[in-house]
């Protein structure tokens, strides 16, 4: 059971999980809690002129959350919420009702058809061999 930071749910570490896309600064969790709050989940538009090196870090993150909890709900815990809020009501949608963007402890789940369409190469399990 996580602990309390600040009156506040403690999040949980998701062990194993990639900190950032390998060679790069793109960061995928977070180290510790914010003692104000979670930084909210919202919904980034990626434009078609998104730069590459952005686009194949979508594409890693969704492939670690595909290797690291498959079609399962997950607490959102020390994933990143920038890098969060570029999939989120996409690939990755709330998995509760009501959904608080803002906790550590709210649960997600990939919509796998959504997911499929968007990062096939995220399925074929080769990213990370």
């Amino acid at each position: 059971m996580p602990d309390t930071v600040a009156g506040r749910s403690a999040m949980l570490k998701h062990r194993g999980f990639p900190g950032r896309l390998p060679g790069t600064d793109y960061q995928f969790t977070i180290r510790r809690a914010n003692p104000k709050g979670a930084t909210r989940i919202k919904r980034r538009e990626r434009n078609a002129d998104r730069q590459p090196a952005d686009r194949r870090a979508d594409l890693w993150f969704m492939a670690a959350l595909w290797e690291h909890f498959g079609n399962q709900p997950f607490e959102r815990g020390n994933l990143d919420a920038g890098r969060l809020s570029w999939l989120i009501d996409r690939e990755v949608v709330p998995a509760d009702d009501p959904f608080d963007p803002e906790d550590y402890l709210a649960r997600l789940v990939i919509d796998e058809r959504q997911a499929r369409a968007s990062f096939p190469d995220a399925f074929d399990g080769g990213l990370w061999s």
